[in-house]
């Protein structure tokens, strides 16, 4: 069947060779489209391709919440769920032994790796699986799995990228160690217990190192709170004494902890979580670990529906590579290129 561009979905799969006006071979036949390949299309300039009947067509009238395939969240919910139980009792073990044994690490993790690591939609699997409950270890399981994202992102090998998820997994271990009143509470924390909250790194790099010795876990655990500028801590340690992986883990952490929905923190627009993370990578966080990560998070809102300032509906066609909060829009009949019309920004983007 031959659809335009703008009405091609994740999932489809082509049933011809695409080429582009000069020749070239964009996408071979059989290829399933996701958000970066349609994105392709678009950069060349591809006005309809030949795609496979779809066997399911979406439903008329039905808002677009999520790119995801209907049958995906059934199958790794339970995934999900039991990696937040092995991570609550992790805790549990690190809590009463003041270790970790690294066979229930990785028994707890692999199968999130194993499950997750082709979904390419991250923005709306987390979205999807984010719940109000189980805040810390949900949160832990988060930053596990962002970490091996964006670990893959920056060009590390699977085997490598597995143990810098496990490491983020690890992170806030420490936390075991910290009051339930203290970690839940729903009002301002007081300078003492602020200061205890920052004892978890400490905590958690004792615990890491009592289990395993010296390992990037342990590094991890003591530094995903520092930031480049010195302002972090424990230590205030700055720029290159930070150690890579945990400058990796810093940024999935921020950006776990301010998309979940708490007690006391209402989810905020996404667009605006990833505006200030960049905002951040000019000072706190490493820039181009923030940068990779940002950008191969941004072509996951194509398909999404949006806001504009000016108060107009539409729907992200295409993002750019380097303006990323400046896509190209589409509104009914029109195409809006945010880079070029700079009077217009997104206000909001409709997960």
């Amino acid at each position: 069947m031959r659809v335009h561009v703008t009405e091609l979905k994740e999932g489809d799969r082509l049933s011809h060779d695409t080429f582009n006006s000069y020749g070239l071979n964009v996408l071979s036949k059989g290829t399933e489209l996701f958000a970066s390949e349609i994105s392709r299309l678009f950069q060349h300039q591809l006005d309809y391709v030949e795609i496979e009947r779809r066997v399911v067509e979406q439903p008329p009238g039905r808002t677009i919440e999520s790119t995801l395939s209907p049958k995906w969240l059934p199958a790794v919910e339970p995934v999900y769920q039991d990696a937040i139980n092995g991570c609550q009792q992790l805790f549990m073990n690190a809590l009463q032994s003041g270790k970790v044994a690294e066979e229930e690490v990785v028994a707890t993790f692999q199968p999130l790796v194993d499950t997750f690591k082709t979904e390419r939609d991250v923005v709306s699997m987390l979205l999807l699986l984010n719940t109000k409950d189980d805040y810390t270890y949900q949160h832990s399981v988060q930053v596990g799995m962002l970490a091996y994202y964006l670990s893959s992102w920056l060009g590390y090998e699977e085997e490598q990228a597995v143990k810098i998820g496990q490491s983020g997994f690890l992170h806030d271990i420490g936390k075991c160690q910290i009051d339930n009143d203290i970690l839940n509470k729903p009002d301002r924390l007081t300078e003492q217990e602020f200061e205890e909250i920052k004892r978890h790194t400490i905590y958690g790099n004792t615990i890491i190192l009592n289990s395993f010795g010296e390992s990037i876990s342990a590094t991890v655990a003591l530094e995903h709170h520092e930031r480049m500028d010195g302002s972090g801590y424990p230590y205030r340690i700055n720029g290159d004494q930070i150690h890579p992986v945990s400058k990796i883990v810093a940024v999935a952490d921020v950006y776990s902890a301010m998309i979940s929905s708490r007690v006391y923190q209402k989810k905020r627009d996404l667009l605006f979580v990833l505006k200030e993370l960049y905002r951040m990578s000019f000072n706190e966080l490493d820039p181009f670990t923030t940068h990779t990560f940002i950008k191969h998070m941004i072509p996951n809102f194509i398909g999404k529906q949006v806001e504009l300032v000016s108060g107009e509906f539409g729907t992200i066609i295409m993002t750019h590579p380097s303006e990323f909060f400046r896509p190209l829009i589409q509104i009914k009949d029109d195409f809006v290129d945010l880079t070029q019309d700079r009077s217009l920004e997104v206000k909001q983007v409709f997960m």
